[in-house]
C-alpha cells in the first residue's frame, strides 16, 4: 500500500503529505520532541538532495538497507563519510556520491547530531526453518510478505522484512523489523562472538566493549539490523570496505564462513542496544 493524500502514524501530532514521504530532500520528523534540533544536512535544506533522515530517519535507526546511526560515536561516522569520499568504502549508488557533496561542516553536524541520540531496539530476530514467504517491493526496497501468503525454507539466509509495511513506508521511528534466521544460528553466533570460536575469529568485545555497544571510537554491534551487519562482514571481506580503521578487522573476518557470518549478524541483532 503506497501512502496517498495527507498521512498521520499513531502517536504523531504530525501529517504531512505523500508527495513529501517519498522525497529525499525533506524527510517527515514524526517525532520532533525526541532529539534535539536536527542540522540541514539531517533534516533537509535548500541545495540537499539526500537528506540524511531521509534513509536513516530522523531517529538514526534507519532501514535495512542503509544503516543505524543512532548513538554511533561522531568521530566514527566521520571517519565513515571520508572513506566514501575517498572511494575506499564503495556505495557508487548512493553514499560515495552524498560523501564527494557534503561539505566538512555538514558531515561533522550530522555525525554530532546521531551520536546524541539514543539507540533503541529496532528489529525482533525469530529463528525457524519455514519463514513466511517474502519478495522484494520496489518500492522502498525492502522485502515483504508474499501477497498469498505461505512460508519458504530459510536455507542459509537472513530475510528481514518490516513490522509493518506502510509505517517503514512512511518512515516511522517507532515502527520496526523481524529478522527470521535459520535455527541455531544465535547459539552459534554467541560463541563465535564470545570467544571468537577456536581461532575462526576474535572476541569481538576486544574492540567493541564488553556490552558490544561500543568503545571510544569503535561502533556499536549490539542491536544493528542482522542484514546490515552480515552486508558490513562481507563488505570486509571482499575489500568492498577498506581503510585503516577496516585493516583492523582484515583478520578478524577473514576466517569466517557464510554460516558464520550468518550466526554472528543473528546473535549480534537480538542483542539490545540500550
Amino acid at each position: 500500500m503506497r501512502p496517498e493524500g495527507t498521512v498521520r502514524v499513531p502517536g504523531s501530532a504530525k501529517e504531512y503529505d505523500a508527495a513529501t514521504i517519498a522525497g529525499n530532500a525533506n524527510p517527515p520528523d514524526w517525532f520532533p520532541d525526541e532529539h534535539l534540533p536536527a542540522p540541514r544536512s539531517v533534516k533537509g535544506d535548500t541545495g540537499i538532495a539526500f537528506a540524511c533522515g531521509s534513509c536513516h530517519l530522523m531517529s538514526g535507526q534507519g532501514h535495512p538497507e542503509s544503516a543505524d546511526l543512532a548513538g554511533m560515536p561522531a568521530e566514527y561516522l566521520i571517519r565513515q563519510m571520508a572513506y566514501y569520499k575517498a572511494g575506499t568504502r564503495q556505495d557508487d549508488a548512493r553514499m560515495g556520491p552524498i560523501a564527494k557533496t557534503t561539505s566538512d561542516e555538514d558531515v561533522r553536524q550530522a555525525a554530532e547530531y546521531f551520536a546524541a541520540l539514543t539507540p533503541r531496539t529496532w528489529v525482533k530476530v525469530i529463528e525457524t526453518a519455514t519463514p513466511p514467504r517474502t519478495y522484494i517491493a520496489t518500492a522502498g526496497r525492502h522485502r515483504q510478505l508474499h501477497p498469498d501468503g505461505g512460508t519458504e525454507p530459510i536455507g542459509r539466509r537472513i530475510l528481514e522484512i518490516p513490522a509493518d509495511p506502510f509505517r517503514t513506508e512512511i518512515r516511522d521511528p517507532h515502527s520496526g523489523f523481524i529478522a527470521y534466521v535459520p535455527p541455531g544460528s544465535r547459539a552459534r553466533g554467541e560463541v563465535l562472538v564470545k570467544t571468537g570460536g577456536s581461532g575462526t575469529t576474535v572476541p569481538c568485545a576486544l574492540c567493541h566493549g564488553e556490552t558490544l555497544r561500543g568503545l571510544g571510537e569503535v561502533p556499536r554491534l549490539a542491536g544493528l539490523q542482522p542484514v546490515y551487519i552480515a552486508r558490513q562482514l562481507f563488505d570486509l571481506q571482499y575489500g568492498s570496505s577498506a581503510g585503516k580503521a577496516a585493516a583492523l578487522m582484515k583478520g578478524a573476518v577473514a576466517s569466517l564462513s557464510e554460516d558464520d557470518i550468518i550466526a554472528i549478524s543473528a546473535y549480534l541483532g537480538s542483542l539490545s542496544p540500550e
